[in-house]
């Protein structure tokens, strides 16, 4: 039996593959798992039996037999621990690879998801234009760190892990910044995911979903 993962119906993102469903897909992509996706309403992802599968009201949601998992890092190291192509054999290069995946959610991602906000839910506070220069601040700290410890290596830690997988997927978000552009070798690091054929896959099942969505949305 495949495994369920839920997305937007209608993805705010409008298909560029931000939402966090498309680390699930990608993943499942990188494993060569078949899986299924039932798509959600904004409206459903608030009512009770969404909320039985994820109690923030979100998505993605991973669903296998009995097992039901939320949270994006979550549901990729499930699939990165159970399926060959994610996580290296060897046990401590798996834990490192493992380290990234953190890296990535809890210290990367973070100031990133500020500037989102800072651009698009705060823009029109009469302290935005002073608080937006800190906040890009900070990001160009962690990317500098981030490039120092990529250097010119291909990936992180060797080959390809659920680690890049989750820290380019992270990346992503400054594209339209132009801030990425500012450290060449992360923006290489970021286009090496993104011609992945498992990402294109993805991105592509994603981007089906959108124009579905807008088509069916036309007058």
């Amino acid at each position: 039996m495949n495994p369920t993962i839920t997305a937007f119906e209608r993805s705010p993102d409008r298909g560029k593959g931000l939402a966090r469903d498309m680390r699930v897909r990608w993943a499942l992509e990188e494993t060569g798992q078949s899986y299924d996706v039932r798509l959600v309403s904004f409206e459903a992802m608030k009512q009770p039996a969404h909320l039985a599968l994820h109690p923030f009201g979100q998505i993605p949601t991973y669903e296998e037999g009995d097992l039901v998992l939320f949270e994006s890092g979550a549901i990729v190291l499930h699939v990165a621990e159970h399926r060959a192509g994610l996580l290296p054999d060897d046990a401590n290069a798996r834990a490192r690879a493992i380290a990234w995946m953190f890296a990535a959610l809890n210290t990367v991602e973070p100031p990133i998801l500020e500037l989102v906000t800072a651009k698009i839910l705060e823009g029109d506070k009469p302290w935005a234009a002073e608080r937006l220069p800190l906040v890009k601040d900070r990001i160009r700290n962690r990317l500098q760190q981030l490039s120092d410890r990529l250097g010119d290596a291909g990936w992180l830690d060797g080959a390809f892990s659920a680690g890049d997988l989750m820290m380019v997927h992270a990346l992503l978000r400054l594209k339209p910044s132009g801030i990425l552009d500012e450290y060449p070798n992360l923006s290489a690091y970021v286009a090496r995911g993104e011609a992945r054929p498992a990402y294109r896959r993805a991105f592509d099942a994603q981007w089906t979903v959108f124009a579905a969505a807008s088509s069916a949305g036309s007058p």
